[in-house]
C-alpha cells in the first residue's frame, strides 16, 4: 500500500512538473538552503498570479526532464544546474519582478556554530548588559572592552566573522548573548532559463537605459576611430559634415564668397551693433512684463467687498 501511494505521488509530481514546463517559458533556478516550510509558503502566496514554485528531489527532476527532451530539447541545458538544495520558479511575466519577489521574502536568523557565513559580520561598539565576569570571554575573542557602570563596554567595532568562513562556537555564543541575528535566509537565484537560453541572474539588473548608454558609448567610440583614421562611417559622417560646414563658413567670413547659410553670419560680422540694438530692445520688453506682474492689483477680500466703501460708523 505504501509503495502504491509513493508511485501515485511520483506520477502526480511528474505530471505537475511537465505541465509547468509546457505552460511557462521562463524559469528561475533557485537555491533554498536554510529556508523553512512556513517561509516557503509565504513566498508561494506572494508569487500568486506571477509564478509557481516547485521543489523536489533532484533525481526525480532529472528523470522528468530526460523523459521530456523529445518534446522540448532545450530543457537539456537545465540538467547541469540541478544540484544541491534547489528548485524552480516558473513564470511568464517579467523575470526581474519575479526575482525581486523571491529575494524580498527573507527571514532573519541567528548565527549557528558550523554554518557558513553568507556575509561579513560586525559587532558594533556598545555598552552591553553583561557583567564583569564575562570579561575573559571577550578577551578570548581578542575584543577590547572596559567596565562601565558595572557592565562590559565594547570599545571598537569588531569584524567578527568574514564572509564564507565557518561560524565558531564562541562567535555564535557572543552574537546570541548580544541579541544579534546577523543572517537573513531566503531563496537565492542561481541561474535564469529564458526560452531555451541560460544566463547569470546579474543580467536581470541591466535596465533599458543601461543598454542605450552602452550603445551610445559604442557609437561614440566608432566615430572617434573613424575620424582618426579618416574612414567614413555612419557614425562619423555627421561629424565630417559639421566640420566641413564650419570650414566653409570660415572661408565665407574671410572672403567675399557667400552662400545662403552664411548670409546671417556675414551680416553679423559686418555690423555687430545692428544685432546688439535688437537684443537690447527685447530686454526692456521682458523687464516691463515682469514689472506689470509685480504691479498687478491684488484681489479684494470678501470683507472689503462687503464694506462697499463705507466705514463702520458712516
Amino acid at each position: 500500500m505504501v509503495k502504491g501511494e509513493k508511485a501515485i505521488k511520483k506520477a502526480k509530481y511528474f505530471e505537475k512538473l511537465l505541465k509547468f514546463f509546457n505552460e511557462y517559458n521562463k524559469i528561475l533556478i533557485v537555491g533554498a538552503d536554510n529556508v523553512g516550510s512556513s517561509q516557503m509558503q509565504a513566498i508561494r502566496i506572494k508569487l500568486r498570479g506571477t509564478g509557481e514554485v516547485l521543489m523536489g528531489k533532484n533525481t526525480m527532476i532529472r528523470k522528468a526532464i530526460k523523459g521530456h527532451l523529445s518534446e522540448n530539447p532545450a530543457l537539456e541545458k537545465l540538467l547541469p544546474l540541478i544540484r544541491g538544495n534547489m528548485g524552480f520558479v516558473f513564470t511568464n511575466t517579467d523575470l526581474s519582478l519575479t526575482r525581486d519577489i523571491c529575494l524580498a521574502n527573507k527571514v532573519k536568523a541567528p548565527a549557528k556554530a558550523g554554518a557558513l557565513a553568507p556575509i561579513d559580520v560586525y559587532v558594533p561598539a556598545q555598552v552591553t548588559t553583561m557583567g564583569p565576569e564575562k570579561t575573559s570571554f571577550f578577551q578570548a575573542l581578542a575584543i577590547t572592552t572596559k567596565i562601565t557602570r558595572g557592565t562590559i563596554e565594547i570599545l571598537n567595532d569588531v569584524h567578527l566573522i568574514k564572509k564564507g568562513e565557518k561560524v565558531g562556537a564562541s562567535e555564535a555564543t557572543l552574537l546570541n548573548m548580544l541579541g544579534i541575528s546577523p543572517f537573513a535566509y531566503g531563496l537565492e537565484v542561481l541561474s535564469v532559463y529564458d526560452n531555451g537560453s541560460i544566463y547569470d541572474p546579474a543580467v536581470l539588473n541591466i535596465k533599458p537605459e543601461d543598454i542605450v548608454g552602452k550603445f551610445l558609448q559604442g557609437v561614440a567610440n566608432v566615430a572617434s576611430v573613424s575620424l582618426a583614421i579618416h574612414y567614413p562611417t555612419v557614425a562619423s559622417v555627421p561629424h565630417n559634415i559639421a566640420t566641413g560646414f564650419k570650414n566653409l563658413l570660415s572661408i565665407a567670413l574671410a572672403t567675399d564668397i557667400s552662400f545662403k547659410q552664411a548670409e546671417l553670419a556675414k551680416e553679423i560680422a559686418k555690423d555687430p551693433s545692428k544685432f546688439a540694438v535688437a537684443a537690447v530692445a527685447v530686454a526692456p520688453k521682458a523687464e516691463a512684463k515682469v514689472e506689470e506682474k509685480k504691479a498687478a492689483p491684488k484681489k479684494k477680500t470678501t470683507s472689503e467687498e462687503g464694506d462697499m466703501g463705507f466705514g463702520l460708523f458712516d
